[in-house]
């Protein structure tokens, strides 16, 4: 039997969480350094704020060069769709209100990313980029959060069950202290 409000979970969040920030720290840095480097090209397009005009651009160069670009924009920030919840580290949440402020987190990010970009040479500032990165990041919470919850919840209350928690003696008789009497 477990005492209230310990857990051997603790641990376990503990861990997700720092391994969620740290691979979260490291493709942000990956990400930055890809979008935000200065590109030397002989001239620049102007920038794109047409939503899903740029995607129909890519597509008419051919449905191989226009699938593999939107796949691109698609994975860019996707894994913060598993990173940013696991930096959270809860696994009894609501999965509505995860995906919202995954999503959310997600289009912030890119937002922040495309205005950057107005600064940096070579960079141009695209609404569909800002639309795949945030879909990229839906997407990936949906197919891999709810499930990795399921399954850590289940494995906690399978742990919590069967054994009982590392270091602690089983519980007997209250220690007592001798020639100290109760309290009144």
């Amino acid at each position: 039997m477990q005492r209230p409000g310990s857990s051997g979970s603790a641990t376990a969040a503990f861990r997700i969480r720092a391994t969620g920030g740290t691979l979260l720290v490291a493709h942000l840095a990956f990400v930055a350094w890809l979008t935000l480097r200065p590109l030397d090209v002989p001239w620049v397009m102007p920038p794109n704020l047409h939503p899903l005009a740029g995607i129909e651009s890519e597509m008419a160069l051919g449905w191989r060069e226009g699938t593999r670009r939107i796949l691109e924009g698609l994975a860019l920030l996707a894994p913060l769709g598993v990173l940013l919840p696991a930096v959270h580290g809860r696994v009894a949440v609501s999965p509505l209100g995860s995906l919202l402020r995954t999503v959310l987190a997600g289009a912030l990010i890119s937002l922040g990313i495309e205005l950057l970009q107005t600064g940096v040479p070579g960079q141009v500032v695209d609404v569909d980029s800002l639309l795949l990165n945030t879909v990229g990041v839906a997407l990936a919470h949906i197919a891999v959060v709810p499930a990795a919850r399921h399954w850590l919840r289940r494995r906690t209350e399978r742990a919590g069950r069967t054994a009982p928690l590392q270091g602690e003696a089983p519980p007997g008789r209250t220690p007592t202290i001798p020639r100290v009497g109760i309290a009144p």
